[in-house]
């Protein structure tokens, strides 16, 4: 009987921890950016990520466990802009919290603007960096 009773005090508490997890606003996120920073700047880059990416993300692939790694090229070619952006949901190690080249979940977004300034093009890759986040996110949650 005593077992019993302290498993269900156990059950209890990690269910009222789990309920106040989930309400915490703050969920931490595990973001790794590799783009080219004439393009898009690592903190902005991780501001679009963690603005696309939902809560239920995180539940299901915890940040101790994973991490989203961004990548965002291309640049200007005469006066057309070019950027292609990439976003992957890979592993970490379980001992050193590496980042593990295996992704479960990938999604590119290419996109060229004719006749566009380099402000134009910063845009195009903030834009095309949500849309990839976005596609990754919907294949591993429903909105």
């Amino acid at each position: 009987m005593k077992k019993f009773a302290l498993l269900a005090a156990l059950l209890s508490t990690l269910a009222v921890a789990g309920t106040a997890h989930a309400a915490d606003p703050k969920v931490k996120m595990n973001l790794i950016d590799h783009s080219n920073a004439n393009l898009i700047a690592p903190d902005v880059a991780k501001a679009v990520m963690g603005e696309a990416l939902p809560a239920k993300v995180w539940k299901i692939h915890p940040a101790n466990r994973y991490a989203f790694v961004a990548q965002v090229e291309g640049g200007m070619k005469g006066s057309t802009c070019v950027v292609a952006a990439r976003v992957m949901l890979v592993p970490l190690t379980a001992t050193a919290k590496a980042v593990l080249f295996r992704p479960l979940e990938t999604a590119t977004a290419y996109d060229a603007l004719p006749n566009s300034s380099t402000d134009a093009c910063k845009a195009l890759a903030k834009d095309k960096l949500k849309e990839a986040t976005s596609a990754v996110a919907s294949s591993i949650v429903k909105s």
